[in-house]
C-alpha cells in the first residue's frame, strides 16, 4: 500500500501576541523613561544635582531596559523533515525526530512541549497557548512531520526471546 498523501512541510512557529505584548511593554518603559529624562532639571539648589550626564544615563537605561523586555520574545521553533529546531529566550536547541516520541499540547497548558524518547519533556515556548488557531496549527504540522518521519524508520527486528505476560 502506498500513501499518498503530500509530504509534511517545513514548520515556523513564533509567539505573535507574546512578542505584540513585548514591544508594546518595551515601548512604554523606553517613552516613559525618555520623558523622565527630560524632565529632569539641571540645577543645583537641592541636595541632589542632576544634570545632562544623569539624563542621559536615564534615557540609555531605558533603552536597555527595552531591548531586554523585546529579548523575552526571542522564542521560535523551526523544523523540517530532519529535525526540530527551537529558541526558548535564551539557549538554541536542536533534535532529530528519531530522539521525539510526540508533540504533546494539552488543554490546560500554556505552550507545546515535546516527548522525548527518553521520557524527557522539552517544552516550546514558542507555540503558545495565547495564540490560539496558530499554535493549533504548528502543532498539527509538527505532529505531521513526526509521523512521517516515523514512517522512514526501518522497523526493529523481532525480539530473540519473545516476553511472556
Amino acid at each position: 500500500m502506498t500513501d499518498s498523501s503530500p509530504p509534511a512541510r517545513p514548520v515556523s512557529a513564533v509567539p505573535r501576541r507574546m512578542r505584540l505584548l513585548c514591544a508594546l511593554a518595551a515601548a512604554v518603559v523606553v517613552v516613559v523613561m525618555g520623558l523622565v529624562a527630560l524632565s529632569l532639571q539641571s540645577n543645583s539648589t537641592g541636595v541632589v544635582e542632576f544634570g545632562p550626564v544623569d539624563q542621559v544615563a536615564i534615557a540609555g537605561l531605558g533603552l536597555v531596559l527595552g531591548a531586554g523586555i523585546l529579548f523575552l520574545g526571542r522564542s521560535r521553533v523551526d523544523a523540517d523533515a530532519d529535525g526540530i529546531r527551537w529558541r526558548n529566550v535564551v539557549l538554541q536547541h536542536e533534535l532529530p525526530w528519531s530522539a521525539v516520541r510526540s508533540v504533546a499540547f494539552d488543554r490546560k497548558s500554556s505552550w507545546a512541549s515535546l516527548i522525548l524518547r527518553n521520557d524527557d519533556e522539552v517544552a516550546l515556548f514558542a507555540v503558545q497557548a495565547v495564540d490560539k488557531e496558530r499554535a493549533a496549527q504548528a502543532v498539527e504540522a509538527l505532529r505531521a512531520l513526526l509521523a512521517a518521519a516515523q514512517a522512514q524508520e526501518p522497523t526493529p527486528p523481532p525480539l530473540l526471546y519473545p516476553t511472556r505476560e
